[in-house]
C-alpha cells in the first residue's frame, strides 16, 4: 500500500500537487482490527487533520473507520475492502478502488462449477466480515447452477491447525475447498491438505491471498502450487500501467498485489481535489461521482454509491515458483 501510494504523491507533488499544495502522507497501521481501526481513524482526522484516506484494507475496520471519516467530512477510497456494506451505508464519500463480494463470489462460483468441474463443494471461511460474506455469496452462486455445498464452516483467524477440518473435507469426498479469507489462514490450510494426502482436491481462494506471503505461510512454493484465487485483472498488464510498473522495477520493487490499487486510489483523491477546486471531502467525492479519471489502472468511474461502474474480476492461479498468473478469461 505505502510504497504505491508514495509513489503516486510523488509524481503528483512534481506536477503541481493538489489545489497548489504537496501531498503529504500520513501512515496509520490498524492491524486488521476494528476497534483499532477506529483508534486510528480518530487520530488521523483530530490529530493529522488529514482530508483524505486512502484505506482500509480489511472490510470488517473499513467499515466502522469509514463512520469517523464521514462525520468529519474526511473522503476515503478503499483499495482492497471488497464487502458489499462498505459502500452500501449512504456514505457520501466512501470510496472503492477494487469490486464487490458480490460480483466476486459469481466468477468464483461459475469457475468452480464450469472450469473445475466441482460436484462436491466444501465452502470454508474465517467468521469475519470480508471472509464469511465472500464464502456466502460464492456458495450462494453455487447454489443458483445446482451445486450445493457438501461442508460449509469457519475457521478461527489465528488458528494453525485445521486437522479436525481437513478430516471432514476427506469424509465428504470433497472435490473442490473454497476458502473465504486471508493468507495467514489460508498457507497452514492449503499444506495441511496436501500432507494429509489430499493432493487431488482443487483449492481456490480470494483477493485476500493475492500476496506473496501465502508462500510463507504455506511453508513453501510447494504447497501454493495449483491454488486457484479470483482478483481483478492484472493491472501490471495494462498500458496505462507501463511507466510507473517500469520505474518501480528499476528501483527493485514488483508492484504486485495492491500496490498499484493504493496508487491510482491516490491519483483519483488527488484527481476529486483538483477537479472540484476544493480541499474539501463532500466536494471530492460529488466531483468524483461526476468525472472519469484516468488512473494507473486504466480508466474509473464511480456510481452513486462510490462504487466502481465496471469490476473486472478474473481467476489466477499459482504454479511451483510460488508466483501467481492470470488465466484467460473463460469465454
Amino acid at each position: 500500500y505505502m510504497k504505491g501510494a508514495q509513489a503516486a504523491a510523488d509524481v503528483i507533488n512534481k506536477a503541481g500537487g493538489v489545489n497548489g499544495e504537496k501531498i503529504v502522507l500520513v501512515a496509520g497501521d490498524d492491524a486488521c482490527e476494528p476497534k483499532q481501526a477506529v483508534a486510528v481513524a480518530n487520530r488521523l482526522v483530530d490529530q493529522d487533520k488529514v482530508i483524505g484516506v486512502v484505506g482500509h484494507f480489511c472490510s470488517s475496520n473499513t467499515i466502522p473507520a469509514s463512520e469517523v471519516y464521514d462525520e468529519a467530512g474526511v473522503i476515503a477510497i478503499t483499495p482492497g475492502s471488497t464487502n458489499p456494506a462498505v459502500t452500501e451505508r449512504g456514505l457520501s464519500a466512501m470510496f472503492r478502488m477494487c469490486g464487490r463480494d458480490d460480483q466476486q463470489g459469481i466468477v468464483a462460483g461459475d469457475y468452480i462449477v464450469d472450469v473445475l468441474k466441482g460436484k462436491k463443494v466444501v465452502v470454508l471461511h474465517d467468521k469475519d466480515t470480508y471472509g464469511q460474506g465472500l464464502a456466502d455469496a460464492t456458495k450462494a452462486q453455487l447454489e443458483k447452477r445446482g451445486v450445493k455445498a457438501v461442508l460449509y464452516e469457519g475457521l478461527t483467524r489465528g488458528e494453525k491447525d485445521f486437522s479436525a477440518v481437513v478430516t471432514k473435507i476427506r469424509a465428504a469426498g470433497a472435490d473442490v475447498v473454497y476458502f473465504g479469507g486471508l493468507h495467514p489462514e489460508a498457507g497452514p490450510l492449503v499444506r495441511q491438505l496436501r500432507e494429509q494426502g489430499l493432493k487431488d482436491v482443487k483449492f481456490m481462494s480470494d483477493d485476500g491471498i493475492v500476496t506473496d506471503e501465502l508462500v510463507t505461510t504455506a511453508g513453501g512454493a510447494q504447497y501454493v502450487d495449483g491454488v486457484y484465487m479470483t482478483f481483478g485483472a492484472d493491472p501490471r498488464l495494462l498500458p496505462d500501467s507501463k511507466a510507473v510498473v517500469d520505474a518501480f522495477r528499476a528501483q527493485g520493487v514488483e508492484p504486485e498485489g495492491y500496490t498499484l490499487y493504493a496508487y491510482a486510489s491516490v491519483q483519483a483523491l488527488a484527481a476529486g481535489f483538483n477537479g472540484a477546486k476544493s480541499n474539501k471531502g463532500e466536494d471530492a467525492a460529488k466531483w468524483l461521482k461526476a468525472n472519469p479519471v484516468q488512473t494507473v489502472m486504466g480508466k474509473k468511474e464511480w456510481d452513486a454509491k462510490g462504487d466502481l461502474k465496471v469490476s473486472d474480476y478474473v481467476v489466477y492461479q499459482w504454479d511451483k515458483d510460488g508466483k501467481y498468473h492470470q488465466l484467460e478469461k473463460q469465454k
